[in-house]
């Protein structure tokens, strides 16, 4: 039986799916623009922030899917960024990925208390790994 005008039902336009967004904590800005050239390129809205306060302000207002976290960054460090967000409303849940110089050993002993997803070493990382950081975390499989 064919449709009739009456019975047949309308498309529902298909909505494409939200891009995610992630915000970039990253004082150097050359390495800032080459993690957001690689994250865009994968689909990602990317926001760089080269200091705490822009970055508290980015993630306050953007709530990003995925904050990649350098500690020492001017201004704010990276571990107050992180115990800021994570003491507010609006960034507790925020998955937060730590990418710095500092050595884990190094660094701030209570990062996986305040909850962070992950830590990378900027000197041991290739190029790729930016990409397969940000997809393991927002798009597992």
């Amino acid at each position: 039986m064919e449709p009739t005008p009456q019975s047949a039902t309308p498309a529902q336009p298909v909505q494409p799916p939200k891009a995610k967004s992630i915000v970039i904590v990253e004082d150097d800005p050359a390495l800032g623009e080459i993690y957001k050239t690689r994250l865009e390129m994968q689909g990602y809205i990317c926001y760089i922030a080269y200091n705490g306060i822009i970055a508290l302000y980015f993630i306050q207002k953007s709530l990003p899917d995925l904050v990649l976290l350098d500690l020492m960054i001017p201004d704010i460090s990276g571990r107050d960024v992180l115990a800021v967000m994570r003491q507010s409303t609006w960034g507790k849940e925020i998955p937060v990925y730590v990418i710095s110089n500092l050595d884990e050993a190094q660094a701030p002993k209570e990062l996986r208390k305040l909850g962070i997803v992950g830590y990378s070493v900027k000197a041991n990382m290739s190029n790729d790994d930016i990409d397969k950081i940000a997809n393991s975390i927002l798009q597992p499989k």
